[in-house]
């Protein structure tokens, strides 16, 4: 059987492999434009990756559900290493940073891998989603951090953003001296 350029099958991959680089890339403009250690190309790069995997491994064994699962679990433990990758922890105030952007490779790897299965309406539904959080949650943060931002120089806010602040050790010892107040005066 020969397979044309123009064949079905031929471009039904690639509205597969395409749809997921556009919904990697859409998640990593997002990460680039704020300047975070993976951006646009990484994502879409992820998300191709993982739909190709998908692809193929739907395409070598179509009858053995197990072996395209094996496929998908092979993908998730790469793109760990990857993610782990960009976590860094500053070794100055002991912050942790680049937890969104390894979450966020992680989620563009799912939606590639839903790409190449062909779930077109759960991929766009799910980057949606992923795009609102990274977008709007960034809002939330910098609407209900504000007040925070005198204290912690301008930084992202660690009660919101899984990392603790440099105030962290100044607010547990107040809080100490407070309830060690409450008790002397309970006896």
């Amino acid at each position: 059987m020969t397979l044309s350029l123009f064949s079905p099958e031929t471009i039904d991959a690639a509205l597969r492999l395409g749809s997921a680089v556009a919904i990697g890339g859409l998640v990593g403009l997002d990460r680039g434009l704020r300047q975070k250690p993976a951006g646009l190309r990484t994502h879409a790069l992820v998300a191709l990756g993982a739909s190709l995997m998908t692809v193929v491994g739907l395409e070598l064994a179509p009858t053995d559900p197990s072996a395209s699962t094996r496929v998908l679990q092979g993908v998730i433990a790469g793109v760990g290493f990857l993610g782990g990758g960009v976590i860094l922890r500053d070794t100055q105030d002991q912050r942790v940073k680049g937890l969104t952007t390894a979450a966020s490779i992680w989620i563009v790897a799912g939606l590639g891998m839903a790409c190449g299965a062909g779930h077109w309406r759960t991929g766009l539904l799910a980057s949606g989603f992923t795009l609102l959080v990274l977008v709007a949650g960034h809002r939330i943060e910098q609407i209900l951090g504000a007040p925070l931002q005198g204290r912690n120089g301008g930084e992202e806010h660690g009660w919101l953003s899984g990392t603790e602040s440099r105030d962290s050790p100044r607010i547990v010892t107040a809080f100490r001296a407070s309830a060690r107040k409450r008790e002397t005066h309970r006896t």
